[in-house]
């Protein structure tokens, strides 16, 4: 297993994620840092572009094996926009031939002509937020598009050329039957995507569904239901052959999010836009979340950001956060050779009660969740972080 998760590592190099916080309207359930005020994305892309061009030291001459356009919706970018990206990463950056170049869209911005428009970029990867195939489900999240508009798009990305397509569901909504959550599933499937990203719904604070539980109009599904939603997930994708690699993501062999894997096995990556979060394994940083602030503070050359320096402990424990949630887990020579003896012991020992009621494996160097395991992963990794 160590040997596979070395191996992984190798394809992973550096990446840059670019944040277009634009929406033409706000999803209920969404916390993202988001805006409608589209009045802004020539000026917003242009200093984009700028930060690209300053912070080209923090990759350090680094090659990029992974850029990964997320929002927002990145899919309101017209073609004149997503050169200008293009043009600026390629003419300053090295970028590896066969980088993968995700963009994120929503279904309903695909049409064919767009779809090309794209195809003739360097994208070679789309992730689109689908989030159910249920009607009643998108018109209640406040979702653009339809279902058939959704399983449309999908088909016209792969006509267009496109071989590397992800979706987005979500599952958990109030009162949702295993039955509709199985028509999710299957229709995902039937369309012959790459890879399928699943999540369960959160009521984070502020947004409308926050304010619709506080007010009792909708309740959050049961632990014993959500249990059952998530066990038939791993079940359904499992007998199809997707290999579940990480807690939330499913793929086809060897079509893992290689963006996505980076962070979770640790690679070094730019963010650069309002609110994006850059890593370079010894400090976290990240922009301000403001549009006006973020086009500010780049066009008087004094960006408005946060820093965080990572000691020892905390380095330690976002390597477990990360690790613990995939199929390739924690390896113990790495984790002696990267943050000491001393933290590979009280890993060791804080996972052993875990060994024992085999929740979690240890193989040679090497441990992970087990199936039982994965169901209860909040509680395991807490437990093995360094308090």
């Amino acid at each position: 297993m160590y040997t596979f998760a070395k191996q992984i590592l190798k394809l992973f190099m550096a990446g840059i994620y670019l944040h277009i916080p634009f929406c033409t309207s706000r999803c209920s359930y969404c916390d993202f840092y988001s805006s409608t005020q589209t009045h802004w994305t020539n000026t917003y892309i242009d200093a984009l572009c700028k930060e690209l061009n300053v912070r080209s030291h923090y990759m350090k001459e680094e090659t990029i094996d992974t850029i990964y356009i997320g929002g927002g919706t990145p899919s309101l970018l017209n073609s004149k926009q997503l050169s200008k990206i293009f043009n600026t990463i390629y003419n300053i950056y090295k970028v590896d031939n066969h980088a993968e170049i995700t963009l994120e869209a929503n279904p309903d911005d695909l049409t064919i002509p767009y779809i090309k428009t794209l195809h003739s970029l360097p994208i070679n990867r789309l992730s689109i937020g689908i989030q159910t195939f249920q009607e009643e489900r998108l018109l209640f999240s406040k979702r653009r598009h339809t279902a058939t508009q959704a399983s449309e798009a999908v088909k016209n990305c792969q006509n267009e050329g496109f071989k590397n397509i992800s979706i987005d569901l979500i599952y958990g909504w109030p009162k949702q039957s295993l039955t509709e959550w199985e028509k999710d599933i299957e229709q995902a499937i039937n369309l012959n995507i790459q890879h399928l990203s699943a999540y369960h719904l959160t009521y984070e604070e502020g947004t409308h569904l926050w304010y619709l539980r506080k007010q009792g109009a909708i309740q959050d599904i049961d632990e014993e239901s959500s249990l059952l939603l998530y066990s038939t997930l791993i079940k359904k994708m499992q007998e199809n052959r997707f290999e579940h690699y990480e807690i939330s993501n499913f793929c086809k062999p060897g079509m893992h999010s290689r963006h996505n894997s980076s962070y979770w096995q640790g690679i070094p990556y730019l963010g650069c836009g309002a609110a994006a979060h850059s890593y370079n394994k010894n400090s976290r940083q990240w922009n301000v979340a403001s549009i006006e602030q973020y086009v500010k503070g780049i066009e008087n050359n004094e960006p408005i950001y946060e820093r965080e320096e990572l000691d020892l402990y905390t380095r330690y424990n976002d390597y477990v956060i990360t690790r613990m949630r995939t199929k390739w887990g924690i390896n113990l020579q790495e984790t002696k050779l990267e943050f000491g003896k001393e933290l590979e012991n009280y890993c060791l020992r804080m996972a052993q009660p875990y060994i024992s009621n085999n929740k979690i494996e240890l193989r040679g160097e090497q441990l992970r969740l087990t199936s039982k395991g994965i169901f209860v992963s909040d509680g395991i990794i807490s437990d093995l972080l360094w308090v």
